[in-house]
Protein backbone atom coordinates (compact mmCIF):
# COMPACT_ATOMS: atom_id res chain seq x y z
CA UNK A 1 0.00 0.00 0.00
CA UNK A 2 1.15 3.27 -0.63
CA UNK A 3 3.18 4.91 2.37
CA UNK A 4 0.84 8.22 1.74
CA UNK A 5 -2.67 6.72 1.67
CA UNK A 6 -4.60 6.17 5.50
CA UNK A 7 -7.46 3.84 5.90
CA UNK A 8 -10.90 5.34 5.26
CA UNK A 9 -13.19 4.82 8.11
CA UNK A 10 -15.07 6.92 10.13
CA UNK A 11 -17.17 4.91 12.95
CA UNK A 12 -20.65 5.51 11.32
CA UNK A 13 -19.22 3.76 8.12
CA UNK A 14 -19.10 -0.25 7.91
CA UNK A 15 -15.88 -1.15 8.36
CA UNK A 16 -15.37 -4.07 5.50
CA UNK A 17 -13.35 -5.85 2.99
CA UNK A 18 -16.45 -5.41 0.48
CA UNK A 19 -19.75 -3.53 1.21
CA UNK A 20 -23.20 -1.78 -0.13
CA UNK A 21 -23.32 1.12 -2.63
CA UNK A 22 -23.89 3.48 0.39
CA UNK A 23 -21.53 2.53 2.58
CA UNK A 24 -17.64 3.02 2.99
CA UNK A 25 -14.97 0.38 2.22
CA UNK A 26 -11.35 0.09 3.86
CA UNK A 27 -7.83 -0.02 2.31
CA UNK A 28 -6.03 -1.95 -0.41
CA UNK A 29 -4.17 -4.33 1.74
CA UNK A 30 -7.32 -6.38 2.44
CA UNK A 31 -8.05 -6.12 -1.42
CA UNK A 32 -6.24 -7.91 -4.08
CA UNK A 33 -8.03 -6.61 -7.28
CA UNK A 34 -9.43 -6.13 -9.97
CA UNK A 35 -11.61 -3.14 -8.99
CA UNK A 36 -14.55 -2.16 -11.10
CA UNK A 37 -15.48 0.79 -9.19
CA UNK A 38 -12.75 2.58 -6.94
CA UNK A 39 -12.93 5.75 -4.43
CA UNK A 40 -10.10 8.07 -3.24
CA UNK A 41 -9.72 11.20 -1.63
CA UNK A 42 -7.08 13.98 -2.11
CA UNK A 43 -7.90 16.20 1.06
CA UNK A 44 -5.82 19.03 -0.93
CA UNK A 45 -6.99 23.06 -0.41
CA UNK A 46 -4.22 24.70 0.21
CA UNK A 47 -3.27 25.72 -3.42
CA UNK A 48 -6.35 27.42 -3.73
CA UNK A 49 -6.35 30.88 -5.07
CA UNK A 50 -9.34 32.21 -2.29
CA UNK A 51 -10.23 30.90 0.85
CA UNK A 52 -11.24 27.21 1.03
CA UNK A 53 -11.60 24.12 3.45
CA UNK A 54 -12.11 21.52 0.56
CA UNK A 55 -9.60 19.31 2.30
CA UNK A 56 -12.80 19.04 4.42
CA UNK A 57 -14.74 17.57 0.69
CA UNK A 58 -13.74 13.68 0.58
CA UNK A 59 -14.94 12.81 4.35
CA UNK A 60 -18.24 15.12 4.02
CA UNK A 61 -19.48 13.66 0.52
CA UNK A 62 -18.67 10.10 1.54
CA UNK A 63 -21.10 10.76 4.91
CA UNK A 64 -23.65 12.56 2.55
CA UNK A 65 -23.08 9.19 0.52
CA UNK A 66 -24.70 7.34 3.79
CA UNK A 67 -27.90 9.35 3.50
CA UNK A 68 -29.72 8.06 0.18
CA UNK A 69 -30.75 4.09 -0.44
CA UNK A 70 -29.31 1.92 -3.19
CA UNK A 71 -32.73 2.18 -5.37
CA UNK A 72 -33.01 4.20 -8.84
CA UNK A 73 -36.43 5.03 -9.18
CA UNK A 74 -37.25 6.17 -12.97
CA UNK A 75 -34.98 2.75 -14.22
CA UNK A 76 -36.00 0.62 -11.68
CA UNK A 77 -32.56 -0.41 -10.73
CA UNK A 78 -31.42 -1.62 -7.32
CA UNK A 79 -27.55 -1.05 -6.82
CA UNK A 80 -27.60 -3.07 -3.76
CA UNK A 81 -25.04 -5.64 -5.05
CA UNK A 82 -22.64 -2.83 -6.44
CA UNK A 83 -19.42 -2.58 -4.32
CA UNK A 84 -17.17 0.67 -4.08
CA UNK A 85 -13.38 0.14 -3.11
CA UNK A 86 -12.24 2.86 -0.91
CA UNK A 87 -8.75 3.56 -0.64
CA UNK A 88 -8.99 6.22 2.03
CA UNK A 89 -7.80 9.47 1.60
CA UNK A 90 -3.94 10.90 0.69
CA UNK A 91 -1.96 11.94 3.63
CA UNK A 92 -0.94 15.43 2.93
CA UNK A 93 2.50 17.28 3.45
CA UNK A 94 0.92 20.12 6.00
CA UNK A 95 3.43 22.79 3.99
CA UNK A 96 5.13 21.83 0.86
CA UNK A 97 2.03 21.80 -1.64
CA UNK A 98 4.20 20.60 -4.37
CA UNK A 99 5.05 17.92 -2.07
CA UNK A 100 1.39 16.90 -1.07
CA UNK A 101 0.26 16.88 -5.54
CA UNK A 102 3.32 14.56 -5.79
CA UNK A 103 1.90 11.84 -3.28
CA UNK A 104 -1.70 11.99 -4.82
CA UNK A 105 0.01 11.25 -8.18
CA UNK A 106 1.80 8.65 -5.91
CA UNK A 107 -0.89 7.21 -4.56
CA UNK A 108 -3.34 7.35 -7.67
CA UNK A 109 -0.43 5.55 -9.71
CA UNK A 110 -0.07 2.79 -6.95
CA UNK A 111 -3.47 2.24 -7.32
CA UNK A 112 -4.10 1.81 -10.79
CA UNK A 113 -0.81 -0.22 -11.07
CA UNK A 114 -1.86 -2.58 -7.75
CA UNK A 115 -5.50 -2.97 -7.86
CA UNK A 116 -6.19 -2.84 -11.74
CA UNK A 117 -8.83 0.23 -10.84
CA UNK A 118 -11.32 -0.05 -14.12
CA UNK A 119 -12.83 3.26 -12.77
CA UNK A 120 -11.56 5.74 -10.38
CA UNK A 121 -13.54 8.64 -8.59
CA UNK A 122 -11.59 11.38 -7.10
CA UNK A 123 -12.85 12.98 -3.83
CA UNK A 124 -11.19 16.43 -4.22
CA UNK A 125 -9.72 18.85 -2.48
CA UNK A 126 -9.47 21.85 -4.83
CA UNK A 127 -8.93 21.63 -8.44
CA UNK A 128 -5.24 21.72 -8.16
CA UNK A 129 -5.81 18.07 -8.20
CA UNK A 130 -6.81 17.16 -11.08
CA UNK A 131 -3.34 17.31 -12.40
CA UNK A 132 -1.86 14.61 -10.42
CA UNK A 133 -5.05 12.55 -10.84
CA UNK A 134 -4.99 12.87 -14.67
CA UNK A 135 -0.84 12.13 -15.10
CA UNK A 136 -1.35 8.99 -13.49
CA UNK A 137 -4.12 7.89 -15.55
CA UNK A 138 -1.83 8.76 -18.69
CA UNK A 139 0.95 7.00 -17.47
CA UNK A 140 -1.09 4.06 -16.94
CA UNK A 141 -3.69 4.01 -19.42
CA UNK A 142 -2.28 6.37 -22.32
CA UNK A 143 -3.38 9.64 -23.99
CA UNK A 144 -6.35 11.13 -21.78
CA UNK A 145 -9.25 13.34 -23.05
CA UNK A 146 -10.85 15.73 -20.69
CA UNK A 147 -14.67 16.64 -19.85
CA UNK A 148 -14.13 19.22 -17.67
CA UNK A 149 -17.46 20.60 -15.89
CA UNK A 150 -16.69 23.95 -14.72
CA UNK A 151 -17.66 27.66 -14.62
CA UNK A 152 -13.75 28.30 -15.28
CA UNK A 153 -11.07 27.65 -17.41
CA UNK A 154 -8.54 27.04 -15.23
CA UNK A 155 -6.27 28.02 -17.67
CA UNK A 156 -4.14 30.29 -15.47
CA UNK A 157 -0.32 30.68 -16.06
CA UNK A 158 1.65 29.30 -12.95
CA UNK A 159 4.07 31.58 -13.03
CA UNK A 160 1.75 33.99 -11.17
CA UNK A 161 1.25 31.87 -8.50
CA UNK A 162 2.36 28.84 -8.60
CA UNK A 163 0.19 25.17 -9.55
CA UNK A 164 -3.06 26.57 -8.08
CA UNK A 165 -6.64 25.64 -8.17
CA UNK A 166 -7.15 27.81 -11.36
CA UNK A 167 -4.07 25.79 -13.23
CA UNK A 168 -4.60 22.48 -13.57
CA UNK A 169 -5.49 22.40 -17.33
CA UNK A 170 -2.79 24.54 -18.39
CA UNK A 171 -0.29 22.88 -15.92
CA UNK A 172 -1.46 19.57 -17.73
CA UNK A 173 -0.57 21.20 -21.26
CA UNK A 174 2.36 22.26 -20.48
CA UNK A 175 3.24 19.25 -18.69
CA UNK A 176 2.52 17.32 -22.31
CA UNK A 177 0.04 15.50 -19.85
CA UNK A 178 -3.20 16.67 -21.98
CA UNK A 179 -3.30 18.10 -25.60
CA UNK A 180 -5.39 21.17 -25.51
CA UNK A 181 -7.64 19.55 -28.37
CA UNK A 182 -8.28 16.67 -25.81
CA UNK A 183 -9.93 18.82 -23.28
CA UNK A 184 -13.63 19.55 -23.50
CA UNK A 185 -15.29 22.43 -21.24
CA UNK A 186 -18.93 22.75 -20.38
CA UNK A 187 -20.54 25.26 -18.35
CA UNK A 188 -18.23 28.31 -18.90
CA UNK A 189 -19.66 31.25 -17.52
CA UNK A 190 -19.52 35.53 -18.18
CA UNK A 191 -17.63 37.75 -15.83
CA UNK A 192 -15.82 34.53 -14.18
CA UNK A 193 -12.33 34.31 -16.80
CA UNK A 194 -10.12 36.82 -17.96
CA UNK A 195 -10.10 36.89 -21.76
CA UNK A 196 -6.20 36.24 -21.48
CA UNK A 197 -7.60 32.66 -20.41
CA UNK A 198 -10.32 32.41 -23.31
CA UNK A 199 -7.49 33.86 -25.57
CA UNK A 200 -5.30 30.74 -24.22
CA UNK A 201 -8.34 28.44 -25.08
CA UNK A 202 -8.81 28.96 -28.12
CA UNK A 203 -4.73 29.10 -29.18
CA UNK A 204 -4.66 25.36 -27.50
CA UNK A 205 -7.71 24.28 -29.76
CA UNK A 206 -10.24 23.22 -26.12
CA UNK A 207 -13.45 22.77 -27.36
CA UNK A 208 -15.28 25.24 -25.35
CA UNK A 209 -19.39 25.15 -24.45
CA UNK A 210 -20.59 28.01 -22.44
CA UNK A 211 -23.50 28.17 -20.07
CA UNK A 212 -25.03 29.95 -23.07
CA UNK A 213 -24.69 26.64 -25.29
CA UNK A 214 -25.77 24.73 -21.76
CA UNK A 215 -29.11 26.68 -22.09
CA UNK A 216 -29.55 26.96 -25.58
CA UNK A 217 -28.98 23.22 -26.19
CA UNK A 218 -29.46 19.61 -25.01
CA UNK A 219 -26.86 18.41 -22.51
CA UNK A 220 -27.17 14.80 -23.88
CA UNK A 221 -26.57 16.03 -26.92
CA UNK A 222 -23.54 18.55 -26.14
CA UNK A 223 -22.33 14.89 -24.42
CA UNK A 224 -22.43 12.85 -27.36
CA UNK A 225 -20.83 15.58 -29.01
CA UNK A 226 -18.12 15.58 -26.73
CA UNK A 227 -18.16 12.07 -26.75
CA UNK A 228 -18.12 11.74 -30.59
CA UNK A 229 -15.50 14.57 -30.63
CA UNK A 230 -12.87 12.54 -28.05
CA UNK A 231 -13.62 9.36 -28.90
CA UNK A 232 -10.82 9.05 -31.55
CA UNK A 233 -8.11 11.06 -30.67
CA UNK A 234 -7.59 9.52 -26.98
CA UNK A 235 -7.61 6.40 -25.33
CA UNK A 236 -9.48 7.27 -22.18
CA UNK A 237 -11.93 9.71 -21.14
CA UNK A 238 -12.22 11.54 -18.11
CA UNK A 239 -14.41 13.29 -16.10
CA UNK A 240 -13.58 16.45 -14.50
CA UNK A 241 -16.42 17.96 -12.22
CA UNK A 242 -15.93 21.14 -10.57
CA UNK A 243 -18.85 21.79 -8.57
CA UNK A 244 -19.02 25.64 -9.18
CA UNK A 245 -20.25 24.64 -12.26
CA UNK A 246 -23.32 24.44 -10.74
CA UNK A 247 -25.63 28.14 -9.59
CA UNK A 248 -24.97 29.02 -6.14
CA UNK A 249 -28.64 28.29 -5.77
CA UNK A 250 -27.41 24.63 -6.04
CA UNK A 251 -23.72 24.77 -4.39
CA UNK A 252 -23.70 26.98 -1.70
CA UNK A 253 -21.00 25.51 -0.13
CA UNK A 254 -18.01 26.08 -3.43
CA UNK A 255 -15.55 28.80 -2.35
CA UNK A 256 -16.35 30.15 -5.94
CA UNK A 257 -19.74 30.57 -6.18
CA UNK A 258 -21.74 32.62 -8.86
CA UNK A 259 -25.20 32.95 -10.66
CA UNK A 260 -26.20 31.77 -14.00
CA UNK A 261 -25.11 27.98 -13.39
CA UNK A 262 -26.20 24.80 -14.17
CA UNK A 263 -29.28 23.06 -12.52
CA UNK A 264 -28.30 19.99 -10.52
CA UNK A 265 -30.47 17.98 -12.54
CA UNK A 266 -28.46 19.03 -15.56
CA UNK A 267 -25.02 18.03 -14.11
CA UNK A 268 -26.00 14.76 -13.13
CA UNK A 269 -28.06 14.13 -16.46
CA UNK A 270 -24.32 14.87 -17.79
CA UNK A 271 -22.20 12.41 -16.03
CA UNK A 272 -24.83 10.22 -16.43
CA UNK A 273 -24.71 10.00 -20.10
CA UNK A 274 -21.03 10.39 -20.34
CA UNK A 275 -20.42 7.70 -17.86
CA UNK A 276 -22.21 5.74 -20.59
CA UNK A 277 -19.46 5.40 -22.78
CA UNK A 278 -17.07 2.77 -22.64
CA UNK A 279 -13.94 4.86 -22.71
CA UNK A 280 -14.78 7.06 -19.55
CA UNK A 281 -13.07 5.17 -17.20
CA UNK A 282 -12.23 7.77 -14.54
CA UNK A 283 -13.49 11.15 -12.69
CA UNK A 284 -12.73 13.85 -9.90
CA UNK A 285 -15.48 15.96 -7.83
CA UNK A 286 -13.52 18.83 -6.61
CA UNK A 287 -14.00 22.50 -5.35
CA UNK A 288 -16.61 21.99 -1.87
CA UNK A 289 -16.14 23.50 0.83
CA UNK A 290 -17.73 21.92 3.69
CA UNK A 291 -17.45 24.94 6.17
CA UNK A 292 -19.51 27.11 4.32
CA UNK A 293 -21.92 24.61 3.22
CA UNK A 294 -25.44 24.62 4.19
CA UNK A 295 -27.09 21.62 5.40
CA UNK A 296 -24.59 19.62 3.75
CA UNK A 297 -26.01 20.88 0.29
CA UNK A 298 -23.10 20.90 -2.39
CA UNK A 299 -21.68 17.22 -1.24
CA UNK A 300 -25.24 15.90 -1.50
CA UNK A 301 -24.90 16.58 -4.96
CA UNK A 302 -21.51 15.32 -5.26
CA UNK A 303 -22.60 12.37 -4.15
CA UNK A 304 -25.46 11.99 -6.44
CA UNK A 305 -22.53 12.95 -9.05
CA UNK A 306 -21.05 9.72 -8.01
CA UNK A 307 -24.24 7.84 -8.23
CA UNK A 308 -25.00 9.35 -11.61
CA UNK A 309 -21.55 7.47 -12.99
CA UNK A 310 -22.17 4.22 -11.40
CA UNK A 311 -25.89 4.13 -12.67
CA UNK A 312 -24.70 5.43 -16.55
CA UNK A 313 -22.51 2.91 -16.20
CA UNK A 314 -24.19 -0.08 -14.85
CA UNK A 315 -27.04 0.60 -17.37
CA UNK A 316 -25.24 1.13 -20.26
CA UNK A 317 -24.04 -3.11 -19.96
Amino acid sequence: MSNFLKPAGEAKFVDRHTTKFNELLVPDKKHTGPVKYGVLGAPLSKPSISHSGASFAPGAIRQAMASYSTYANHSGHDFRDQSIVDFGDVVMQQTDILESQDRIYKSIDHVLAKQEVENLIVFGGDHSVSFPSIKAHQKHKGTIGVIQFDAHHDLRNLEDGGPTNGTPFRRSIENQVLKGEHIVQIGIRDFTNAKAYADYAKDQGVQVYTMQDVYRQNIEDIIQQSLVYLKDKVDLIYLSVDMDVLDQAFAPGCPAIGPGGMDSWTLLTAVEEAAKHEMVQGMDIVEIDPTIDIRNMTSRVASHVLFSYLKGKELSQ
